[in-house]
This record gives C-alpha cells, structure tokens and sequence, in this order.
C-alpha cells in the first residue's frame, strides 16, 4: 500500500509517496498553501492520483508532546482532509523533519547555494520514512 505524506507549512506544503510495499519514501512535490479547504482539496487529489492507502500528516508537538501552534492547525488540516475522502488520515510527529533534511542535503554534497532552496518535499519525505521505519514488520 503506497502511503502520501504531507509536510504542512505556512506557505507551501511538501508531499512525499513510498513504494507500494511501503519501504521507501521518495519526494514528490510541494504545493502552495492557499486555505485550509483548498489545501485538503489539493491533497485528496493528489492522494486519489497516486493510489495511495494512507495520507500521513505531520504534526509538530512540544518537548511534552502536545501539539504547538503549527500542530494545531494540521490536526484541522487533517479533519478537513478526512471531510473529504475515506483514505485514512494520520497524525505523525514531525519534530526536527526540516532540521534533519537540511542535514541530508548537506550530507549528499549539495553546495551551500542549491540547499538554500525550499525543503518542503525533503522535509515530508523524512516525516514519511520515520512514520515507515515505526511501522516496518520484524522478519
């Protein structure tokens, strides 16, 4: 069952896809945050395109583990989503997911310049595959 991560933001939101058996996550693309109901709309669409069986949503949350503002605002992000399709929406913590994709860009040898950019798609691909690696089946 592929599964469709979302990277909620302020100005843009990132969307990242894994592989059918669920192992890998991939970048996909981001879109440009408009409204809540045209953002969930946007994201139902892109879920029903690509199949998927899941929309994982990132939520960040404070070192108590209660959503803060932005946590806020994607649980009603994900109950408007959920208004609009029967594809499970679930919450995931996305603490540290731009932190730690800046860090792989510079990892991987991006220079300074191209690592400058937007890290939308990057960031809900590390949300995507932490929300994998948790949920990977013991051989």
């Amino acid at each position: 069952m592929k599964i469709l991560a979302v990277d909620p933001g302020s100005k843009r939101i990132g969307l990242a896809i894994s592989d059918p058996t669920g192992t890998i996550a991939s970048p996909l693309r981001a879109i440009d945050h408009v409204s809540r109901a045209v953002d969930a709309a946007a994201i139902v669409k892109v879920a029903a395109e690509n199949n998927v069986g899941k929309v994982v949503l990132g939520q960040s949350l404070d070192e108590h583990g209660a959503p803060t503002f932005e946590g806020r605002r994607a649980a009603r992000l994900a109950g408007a989503i959920r208004s609009l399709t029967e594809i499970p929406v679930e919450l995931w913590d996305e603490s540290f997911s731009t932190h730690d994709a800046r860090a792989a860009r510079i990892a991987m040898g991006t220079s300074r310049r191209r690592r400058s950019g937007h890290m939308d798609e990057l960031a809900a691909t590390v949300i995507l595959q932490s929300y994998l690696d948790a949920h990977r089946k013991a051989p």
